[in-house]
Formats: structure tokens, C-alpha cells, sequence
């Protein structure tokens, strides 16, 4: 048990020390212009492709600032930006609740507790976690695909859910990097370990931990 646990540190070590030559500044690349267009964009990504969702919100933000301008612009304008965004017409929905909610509940403030956040639509817990891990310094680590897929390549979780891989990544780094990592472990998997197309060859981390027969 001893073992395993010094291998798994040494492993987190080797990652963190990568991961800081390669991103010592990270930042997400999500558009937005203040928290409530940030939200909107969190959700718009679920199961789309950022470039797309900026591409969309470039010109969407240009109009919809606030949760009263979501509310008050008609339907068909939105969606005729949104329609190139997987499940738009859910996630439309989800906005216009959640800023209806905003607006009657909160004065239009988004909170800032993850379990207030998490009961606003279209808010679970990946969404509230990347929301915070932006806004505050609430120590939050959100864990999505490239995480998810990272942490089982580097054999520190075992990929059976994403609520798994998230407890073990907050059991094996310490808190005061969880943010700093979520968004280079992201910016890492797609740079240098894709889901398709994966070359070990190179994978930096992958490589330099069979180097060290840590996999």
C-alpha cells in the first residue's frame, strides 16, 4: 500500500513539473465578457466543441450581456445562433430558466455555492465546478473528457466514471493546484494525447512515465 502510494506521488510530481514547463499560465479558452455570458458558455459546451461554441458566442455576446437580455431577445434571434451547437434546443431552454431563475431568486447574480449552483438548469456538478474554478477560489476540480481520459492513461484512476476519476484526482494532487491543473491537464490532453489519433511517441508525460516504469 506504502508503495503504491509513494508511486502514484512520484507520478503526480512528474506531471505537475511537465505540466508547469509546458502551461505555467493557464486559462480557459472558453469566450465570454463577464460570469453570466462565462455560465452560458460552460453550458453551451457540454457535449459540443469549443471552437465551435466560441465561434457562436463571438457573435452572440454582442447582444445577450445579462440574464434580462436573454429573457427579453426573441427566441428565433438566439436560436439561429445557437443552431450549430449540438442539443441547442435543450440548452436554450436550460439558459432561459436558469436566467428567468437569475432574475426573480438571485437579482440576477449568479451565486457563488456550488449546491445552489448546481439546482439552477442546466448546471450539474461539471458545469458549477468549471464555473467556480474560473470566478473563485473555492478549491474545486472539475474533471471532463481530456481529464477523464488523461487520468486513466496515466493509470492514476481506473476510467470506470468521471465521479471516480474526480475523487482520486482530488485525493493524489493537493488542493492548492487543483485549479491550475484542471485547466492544463485539459490544454495537455489535447495537445499531446488525443482520443484519436493518440501517438505514445509523442505523449511527453506518457513517455517519460514508462521511462520511469511508473505505468
Amino acid at each position: 500500500m506504502l508503495k503504491l502510494e509513494y508511486k502514484k506521488q512520484k507520478k503526480a510530481l512528474i506531471i505537475r513539473k511537465i505540466l508547469d514547463s509546458l502551461y505555467p499560465n493557464p486559462k480557459s479558452s472558453l469566450y465570454h465578457i463577464n460570469e453570466y455570458t462565462l455560465l452560458i458558455a460552460i453550458i453551451l459546451s457540454a457535449k459540443s466543441r469549443e471552437n465551435k461554441v466560441n465561434e457562436v458566442t463571438d457573435y452572440l455576446f454582442k447582444i445577450i450581456k445579462k440574464p434580462k437580455d436573454f429573457i427579453m431577445t426573441p427566441t428565433v434571434i438566439i436560436k439561429k445562433y445557437l443552431r450549430n451547437i449540438g442539443l441547442y434546443n435543450r440548452k436554450y431552454n436550460h439558459i432561459y430558466n436558469l436566467s428567468n431563475i437569475l432574475l426573480k431568486e438571485y437579482k440576477g447574480i449568479i451565486p457563488k455555492n456550488i449546491y445552489q449552483l448546481e439546482s439552477l438548469p442546466g448546471v450539474g456538478h461539471k458545469t458549477a465546478s468549471v464555473f467556480l474554478s474560473h470566478v473563485s477560489e473555492i478549491p474545486v476540480f472539475p474533471v471532463d473528457t481530456h481529464i477523464h481520459r488523461m487520468m486513466f492513461r496515466w493509470k492514476l484512476s481506473d476510467g470506470k466514471n468521471v465521479k471516480k476519476t474526480e475523487k482520486d484526482a482530488k485525493s493524489i494532487f493537493k488542493k492548492i493546484y487543483w485549479k491550475k491543473l484542471h485547466f492544463q491537464i485539459i490544454n495537455y490532453g489535447r495537445e499531446y494525447s488525443p482520443s484519436i489519433n493518440w501517438n505514445k511517441n509523442t505523449d511527453i508525460i506518457y513517455k517519460k512515465l514508462l521511462i520511469n516504469n511508473l505505468l
